[in-house]
């Protein structure tokens, strides 16, 4: 389960809040802390046992390392990562390995400072780069890059990424662009699909091949056959993984949603706040994984991106 702590995120990403301005969610709509540990306990007892915090940006949500540390003790949970954009990291680090963070992924869609400013209109690599050093030298030894690839824009940074995780003894994932930004710019052509993406890889650094047997969440992962590392890749849009995706959704105002792509969610902060029983709670969780579908099909297609960008679902 991703557990979303905050809509609000401290860059603009082109693929997600992008420039304009933008309504976030009023302090009494999140969650509190315990409402968030509450859900988990119940979550745990039907089996959730990996969770990871999401946003928005999670560093922002004050005193967070306190609910990883919360969630940690949580019987039946047995692991509790974070995604984190990773410009506030070199500060936290220290303070999330300690609290129990078991693993971190870290945005980064560039290397290149005047491509990461296009796409993040925030002039902040060098602080993104310092977290993730910071988070190595804090003892996190499972650190994942998440790199969106967006045509016109990522080709030309798909190698430096890939050359820099081998470098950093880092997992590598590139993410296609999926119809989830703020400003509706997404298009078909603009998607930068997963089988051109590893030709680009192998065309530069060697033939891939792919791991038997592993399926880390949506990523299908690869090897490089002279022993150089992996890397993953989501191809949500032109191979979409409905058919084995075991994911759920916590928004930060309490929506349980089954997928990125759902028109709803159980409304859990509602039983939360009005005094609700565990057992409603169970309820909501069995309709909504009752509710996950094969295939997503196109039966949110009255949607537009802006009513489901991605930093209010939990990214």
């Amino acid at each position: 389960m991703r557990i979303s702590v905050t809509d609000r995120c401290n860059i603009r990403c082109a693929y997600c809040i992008g420039s304009g301005a933008n309504g976030f969610l009023p302090r009494s709509q999140l969650l509190r802390f315990e409402e968030i540990v509450r859900v988990a306990r119940v979550g745990a007892a039907l089996g959730i046992g990996k969770l990871r915090l999401t946003g928005g940006e999670p560093l922002l949500r004050s005193d967070v390392d306190q609910l990883v540390s919360m969630l940690v003790g949580v019987p039946g949970v047995t692991e509790v990562d974070m995604t984190t954009n990773g410009t506030l990291l070199e500060c936290f680090a220290p303070r999330l390995k300690a609290a129990g963070l078991s693993r971190l992924n870290i945005s980064l869609d560039s290397l290149s400072p005047e491509t990461f400013r296009q796409l993040t209109h925030r002039d902040l690599l060098g602080r993104v780069l310092r977290g993730i050093e910071a988070a190595q030298e804090a003892g996190f030894r499972h650190i994942k890059l998440n790199a969106v690839a967006i045509r016109g824009i990522s080709e030309s940074q798909i190698i430096h990424l890939a050359r820099f995780a081998r470098e950093k003894q880092l997992e590598l994932r590139f993410i296609e662009f999926m119809p989830l930004d703020n400003a509706r710019r997404w298009q078909p052509e603009l998607v930068l699909e997963a089988k051109q993406i590893l030709a680009l890889v192998e065309a530069e650094l060697g033939p891939l091949e792919p791991v038997a047997g592993a399926q880390h969440g949506p990523a299908r992962q690869y090897r490089y056959r002279d022993g150089g590392g992996t890397l993953g890749v989501v191809s949500a849009v032109s191979n979409p993984f409905c058919d084995h995706c075991d994911r759920l959704r916590l928004t930060a105002d309490g929506k349980l949603r089954n997928c990125l792509f759902a028109a709803c969610g159980e409304d859990l902060r509602a039983v939360l706040r009005a005094g609700g029983s565990d057992e409603q709670l169970v309820d909501l969780f069995q309709r909504c994984v009752g509710a996950k579908k094969l295939a997503r099909g196109r039966d949110d297609a009255h949607l537009t991106p802006a009513d489901r960008p991605m930093h209010k679902i939990g990214g």
